[in-house]
């Protein structure tokens, strides 16, 4: 866990101080193919996985309730900041 964050971390560095070089264009290129391949295997071992795909409608209903529960809460959150640092109209 913590290499994947250094390595993270790492990147992030060397991507700031080199940002408008060739070799960052080439990397986001690189980038826009990597993402979609990685979700298609990802997706794929997925369905690979039997014992998963029999309690699809259990682990569904599952991502469903936290997704909208993260909805709710976000829209909670912001409403809370927007009355406490902007006052009850919304501009201060």
């Amino acid at each position: 866990m913590f290499r994947m964050l250094f390595l993270l971390m790492l990147g992030m560095s060397v991507g700031y101080f080199l940002h408008g070089s060739a070799l960052v264009r080439h990397a986001a290129k690189g980038v826009r193919v990597t993402i979609p391949l990685l979700l298609f295997v990802f997706g794929a071992s997925i369905g690979a996985d039997g014992e998963l795909i029999a309690n699809i409608g259990f682990f569904g209903w599952q991502a469903l309730v936290i997704a909208l529960l993260g909805v709710v809460g976000s829209f909670v959150a912001a409403t809370l900041f927007r009355r406490i640092f902007y006052g009850k109209g919304g501009a201060k």
